[in-house]
């Protein structure tokens, strides 16, 4: 952590003074952070109560603004993938295998690398933009991409070679065959990725979350359409699907694009193209590596599961039924993942602004919401379990399997609804080295072997492995809370 603030501090050492917020209106949007609520926070004048209830209120109207459209934003790239699924698993069931496992299995390979690399980004962008070092975004920007590119050309060719890794690993050859033609098409996708997850951040740093919503939504109704066209009547199946939702994201990428040359919402922080994006190159590439590491053992814990779900009896049935499962619970996250990014904006935002009072306020508000309706989605799933999965599939089997999780499910949703914030606080504030530790802890010295001993040696199959990891995080992460 010392090593990152040493980082952010030398880069803004050698920047030219900005502007102060009064003096940088553009397009109606003030650059800068409000005050008002750590004015409030400060008040020893106001009664405990009256504090309490304008700092709610005041934190309420910068939140909601910043997380509604970051969490529609998530979910509809989710849909996305989930979509393909869908389209995939009407095909069969081993084309909905083929494609859970291609996509859970090895594509979040490509995912929590890249989308944890960018939360760098995230972390100096917002506080840079709190210190009112704009210029410095557009630099971050531009290092974020091209370290994302070149780490995307390794990560190239493990899905090149996806099929023997799957097979090596003890996935059935059918299984790995059909995944593996669903992985090719996914190839173009690493790279949208690395241009879309440091866009993103940076947009974010700056509260600019509308333009991605209204991008996204266009793009998945795009999505689906393309998706349904070569599937079913081009007959491409697998491999046309996995090229549709490659071709969207980069949909995405180049609409993103174009609004930031064309918005005067980003002329303070986006000022063309700089020679200085290629210096610092290594710096910046350990500092995404410590973030990566963060997400990247959440994500790659997943993956193993649907992978270990593979060598269960009946591998059809275990990966459709526990990949379904995932399927809700990923969805049910995006929304966690949105308040997310809301905390670690307005976290590294008032950090940056020297605000510690509102970055603890903004932490305790985002995670009791983030809490409640993640209550409220894990009722509506349970109330739900007996019919949910034939969204996905027809199989009656596969249904059934699929209502005896969805207990342990819901208590996932639950758990769902706080970590993630909790993680989001961690890049607000730098200390992804500090939520490695845990992750390393609660995943893989007590999540993964508990769940393989539980699941092949008491045979209790995929029950177990969908809500053990998050058991475990759920009680080391409280001192996130406390601090």
């Amino acid at each position: 952590m010392d090593s990152q603030q040493d980082m952010f501090n030398s880069m803004h050492d050698h920047q030219a003074p900005t502007p102060e917020p009064s003096d940088s209106i553009y397009g109606g949007a003030i650059h800068g952070i409000d005050s008002r609520l750590e004015n409030v926070l400060s008040d020893e004048e106001l009664s405990f109560r009256k504090r309490l209830g304008l700092a709610s209120w005041i934190e309420l109207r910068l939140l909601f603004p910043l997380a509604g459209p970051a969490v529609f934003v998530y979910m509809i790239n989710n849909a996305m993938s989930l979509s393909t699924r869908v389209f995939c698993g009407h095909l069969g069931n081993l084309e909905l295998a083929a494609a859970s496992l291609g996509n859970s299995g090895v594509q979040l390979l490509a995912f929590g690398l890249m989308l944890g690399m960018g939360s760098a980004v995230e972390t100096l962008c917002g506080q840079a933009y709190g210190a009112h070092r704009y210029s410095m975004l557009g630099v971050y920007l531009q290092r974020s991409t091209i370290v994302l590119t070149l780490t995307g050309i390794p990560l190239a060719l493990v899905y090149v070679f996806s099929k023997p890794i799957m097979i090596l690993l003890g996935e059935s050859k059918d299984v790995a065959s059909a995944a593996a033609v669903f992985v090719y098409g996914l190839i173009p996708q690493i790279f949208a990725y690395a241009i879309n997850f440091p866009i993103q951040k940076f947009l974010q740093s700056q509260s600019i979350v509308n333009p991605s919503a209204y991008i996204s939504a266009a793009t998945l109704a795009a999505h689906l359409l393309l998706s349904w066209l070569a599937v079913y009547k081009l007959g491409l199946g697998l491999i046309g699907a996995s090229l549709v939702l490659s071709l969207s994201w980069w949909i995405i990428v180049v609409a993103q694009m174009i609004y930031i040359l064309m918005s005067e919402k980003c002329r303070l922080t986006w000022t063309g193209l700089s020679l200085q994006a290629f210096t610092g190159l290594w710096d910046f590439l350990k500092l995404s590596a410590s973030s990566a590491v963060m997400l990247c053992l959440e994500v790659w814990y997943m993956q193993i599961l649907v992978l270990v779900a593979g060598l269960l009896d009946n591998p059809e049935i275990a990966l459709d039924s526990l990949s379904i499962c995932m399927s809700i619970s990923t969805l049910s996250l995006m929304g966690s993942v949105g308040f997310n990014a809301a905390a670690s904006v307005r976290v590294s935002n008032e950090l940056g602004a020297g605000h510690p009072k509102s970055a603890a306020f903004a932490i305790t508000i985002v995670t009791l919401i983030s809490l409640s309706i993640a209550v409220v989605e894990a009722v509506v799933v349970f109330a739900l379990r007996h019919v949910i999965s034939y969204a996905f599939t027809g199989g009656e089997t596969v249904a059934k399997a699929v209502s005896e999780l969805c207990p342990f499910l819901a208590i996932t949703l639950v758990l769902n609804g706080v970590q993630p914030v909790l993680s989001g606080v961690a890049v607000g504030c730098g200390w992804q080295t500090f939520v490695a530790y845990i992750n390393v802890g609660c995943y893989y010295v007590v999540g993964i072997p508990v769940g393989c001993v539980l699941g092949f040696k008491y045979n209790l199959g995929a029950k177990v492995e969908t809500t053990k990891k998050r058991l475990d995080k759920w009680e080391d992460k409280e001192p996130l809370l406390k601090n």
